[in-house]
């Protein structure tokens, strides 16, 4: 379990807290890293000599900027974008663009913060970054989602290149949204660079399992958990928070790998579906209507709605965040464990507030964190450039055999991790530690940068 920080961690942690203020994912993103890295320390003095940790919490360059546009209507909005390159000792910037009303500079330097050491466990050559606004697409007509995207990346392109920065889609950023930004980044510079984008459709520079592969990669180290354990998935029960991309991918390869999952939710309530969910009809629903999954239940009778119902109060075998941060408290976690659950999945990043994590550790159940267990995503981003630099396109099948491999890797280095750091079975610690180690050998080698 996460232990109290040295009082050399301590200090580091409160001066970044002063001179961050009022960004709390942020600190609680920081404070959950900090709290692995004591005997890391011990091992490595030169990284208290170099002042890695105080580096790596700053990041390297933070970009906000005016994102006006205009409604069918003619009405003028203005809202505000970011994007914070946080870490490119590893390589070019690499993370996704969050369109959702919650966002602001905290929480857009929370997930860069934990992009940086999710992407250095791929194994994989690129750096950490994040991004977003605070525009919301939910009730937005097709133009209207065009000329605000059109006008976030007016002022973005500058700060991005396949060399630089390559951002994907997060929260309320799909292939429409990626599709009118790629776009506009064409018309501005002239060029047909592939490589800026990832997430794309695949009639145009996209890769096949990209959609899918959150979801999947979640899986598969679920997997490799259970494995670690002498156990599997097959008839396993399953519930998984939200009703998005992850959540969808995530049950779809759950019930490929023989699993029944009875329940998913969304932001107004949870359906109960205890033959197991109809994921052609979700899709549908979710992926074509867009609409909410109260019309799941309409549409199937021996499913339940629960308005404003708690998806974790439905007992299960394995539970999978995969919404959204903090959404998953330690009055959640204990209801989760007394229900007889034996393993967590992070599809969503940071979905578990400390209280939560605590609880899981101590418990002992399988616990797979999110820069470990959602990694999946920008690893197959890092597919897709690979495929835009060659000019070349994968099967479904080999890419995704390529994911397969790299979560089982990363489930290895943890595991080793934790293990080669007296805590065998801690991801938490294993995935800090792992990410942290390789970020901070790069930042040596390269000098005071």
């Amino acid at each position: 379990m996460a232990v109290a920080m040295t009082e050399k961690l301590e200090t580091v942690y409160q001066q970044i807290k002063a001179r961050n203020p009022g960004e709390d994912e942020f600190h609680q993103a920081v404070r959950e890293v900090l709290e692995s890295l004591g005997p890391v320390l011990v091992k490595h003095p030169e990284f208290v000599e170099q002042k890695i940790i105080e580096r790596v919490s700053e990041p390297e360059r933070q970009i906000i900027f005016r994102v006006p546009w205009q409604d069918d209507k003619g009405e003028i909005h203005i809202n505000r974008g970011f994007r914070v390159q946080f870490n490119s000792a590893l390589g070019v910037y690499k993370g996704g663009l969050r369109f959702h009303p919650s966002v602001y500079l905290g929480i857009i330097k929370f997930l860069g913060f934990e992009q940086v050491f999710k992407n250095a466990l791929t194994g994989m050559p690129i750096g950490g970054g994040k991004g977003g606004s605070d525009f919301d697409p939910k009730g937005k007509s097709d133009g209207e989602v065009m000329r605000f995207c059109q006008s976030f990346m007016t002022e973005l392109y500058r700060h991005l290149g396949e060399y630089t920065d390559v951002p994907a889609g997060d929260i309320g950023v799909g292939g429409r949204e990626l599709g009118y930004m790629f776009g506009q980044y064409k018309r501005i510079t002239n060029r047909y660079e592939s490589t800026v984008l990832t997430g794309k459709g695949v009639a145009w520079g996209g890769s096949l399992v990209r959609t899918e592969a959150t979801g999947y990669g979640a899986v598969f180290f679920v997997r490799e958990m259970l494995a670690a354990r002498k156990d599997a998935l097959e008839g396993k029960t399953c519930i998984v928070s939200g009703s998005g991309n992850v959540a969808l991918y995530t049950i779809e390869k759950l019930q490929q790998l023989g699993a029944k999952v009875i329940a998913c939710s969304d932001s107004n309530g949870v359906i109960v579906h205890e033959k197991g969910i109809d994921l052609p009809l979700l899709k549908q629903i979710k992926e074509v209507e867009r609409r909410r999954i109260s019309e799941y239940a309409a549409r199937h009778e021996d499913a339940k709605y629960l308005p404003g119902g708690d998806v974790w109060d439905i007992p299960c075998q394995i539970a999978m965040p995969s919404a959204t941060q903090n959404e998953l408290t330690g009055k959640d976690a204990r209801t989760l464990v007394k229900n007889g659950c034996i393993a967590v999945g992070e599809g969503a990043n940071m979905p578990t507030t400390p209280e939560g994590v605590k609880v899981f550790l101590e418990a002992k159940i399988a616990y797979g964190p999110g820069k470990a267990a959602n990694a999946g995503g920008v690893a197959t981003s890092a597919l897709e450039m690979q495929q835009n630099s060659s000019r070349d396109s994968w099967s479904f099948e080999h890419t995704e055999r390529r994911l397969d491999s790299i979560m089982t890797n990363i489930h290895a280095s943890t595991w080793e991790t934790a293990e080669e750091y007296g805590a065998p079975g801690n991801y938490v610690l294993g995935a800090n530690i792992a990410g942290f180690v390789r970020v901070a050998k790069a930042m040596l080698a390269l000098g005071c940068i």
